[in-house]
């Protein structure tokens, strides 16, 4: 009985977090693959993810390094997935992100919890 509640109460919280997703996500992974007509494996971009409802935020936030003449702020950039999507660490993402596409990486390991989950992105600036 109390499991039931529990489940209903995150699944409603799920639902709630899910109506401020307005962005849309493409993951796309580096991958090897042959060539059969030189019989060489390339690496090849592919799609393994398309269009997935998300939210990219934005955050700045202030260094504690100091100097005499400024203070370092940084920029946080986290998106908001639903908590099955599999993104790997290193891959490209694509958001459109109030009409504009803007491409990013998936930096490390997601923050998985019940409603959604938290993935801190960096700009994309080439594969590694």
């Amino acid at each position: 009985m109390i499991n039931d509640v529990i489940l209903q109460a995150k699944k409603r919280a799920r639902e709630i977090a899910e109506t401020q997703y307005q962005d849309s996500c493409t993951v796309i992974e580096k991958r090897n693959k042959r060539n059969e007509q030189n019989k060489r494996n390339e690496q090849i971009e592919e799609i393994v993810l398309e269009n997935q409802p998300c939210k990219l935020t934005y955050r700045n936030l202030t260094s504690s390094k100091e100097s005499t003449t400024t203070n370092e702020v940084i920029q946080e950039i986290l998106l908001f997935i639903a908590p099955e999507v599999d993104i790997k660490p290193g891959s490209k993402l694509e958001i459109t992100h109030k009409g504009k596409v803007e491409t990013f990486k998936n930096s490390g390991k997601p923050n998985i919890l019940d409603t959604h989950q938290e993935i801190i992105l960096e700009i994309f600036k080439g594969w590694a």
